[in-house]
């Protein structure tokens, strides 16, 4: 994947919940981290990545061979031309971006400038702590890049945990919306259901809905996904 023995220098642009997360996969599979840009609760990601130097974006880009940017979906793409115009990016740099809405267009102007533009989209529920670690492992994540460099997306996404999926720059807005029907309306009718409960004088209704809610979950994935027979009933683990 890169010269030396495989390992990469990797810089996060973004301390939300994705990239610290993302640095610590990354450095659980044995890459050198530089440097991680700040966030505003530190705390935590002092706790999942201590002793990482908070850099400011340039010198995040300076410092590394890969860059992985997790940052909002609306400041991605300012984001990028920005740092493109003060000529951050170099040739042959890797720049991996983790936001499900967008391929690798978005990463042009980094392109333009000789950087070689990834998508990697791990599908879960991100929580920003090490939670998250055990949960890639049992996750897929949508991938994409120019097709002599796809591998590199592909391999990064093993690393970190994950079974990769190429979803091409055509199909991403309805593999953005299946994640956010996924993710919103999951919550929602949690929420819902909650208030009704508390209105039925349950007094802790997450613990009452947790197994119903899992179990029912798995059972529509499992209908989703129907491939695996056992006993005569699809398979209930979930697929990612």
């Amino acid at each position: 994947m890169t010269e030396r023995d495989g390992r990469l220098g990797v810089g996060v642009i973004g301390a939300g919940r994705v990239g610290p997360v993302f640095a610590a996969a990354l450095a659980g599979a044995g890459h050198i981290l530089t440097g991680i840009t700040a966030g505003s609760d530190q705390d935590r990601v002092g706790a999942i990545l201590p002793g990482l130097p908070v850099l400011d974006p340039l010198e995040v880009i300076a410092r590394s061979e890969l860059v992985v940017i997790a940052v909002p979906h609306d400041d991605l793409p300012g984001l990028v031309a920005g740092l493109a115009e003060v000529g951050a990016w170099r040739q042959g740099q890797l720049v991996l971006h983790t936001d499900p809405a967008y391929g690798i267009g978005v990463l042009a102007p980094a392109a333009e400038q000789g950087a070689i533009p990834l998508a990697v989209h791990p599908a879960i529920a991100f929580t920003g702590t090490s939670m998250d670690l055990r949960a890639l492992r049992d996750s897929h994540a949508a991938v994409a890049a120019p097709g002599p460099f796809l591998p590199i997306a592909q391999a990064l996404a093993v690393e970190i945990g994950c079974e990769p999926v190429v979803i091409s720059e055509a199909q991403r807005p309805a593999y953005a919306e299946a994640i956010a029907t996924a993710t919103s309306f999951s919550r929602s009718i949690v929420r819902q259901a909650t208030a009704l409960m508390l209105q039925a004088g349950v007094e802790a209704p997450g613990s009452y809905l947790s197994a119903l809610v899992h179990t029912t979950v798995d059972h529509a994935l499992a209908d989703a996904n129907p491939a695996s027979e056992v006993d005569g009933l699809p398979d209930a683990t979930i697929d990612g």
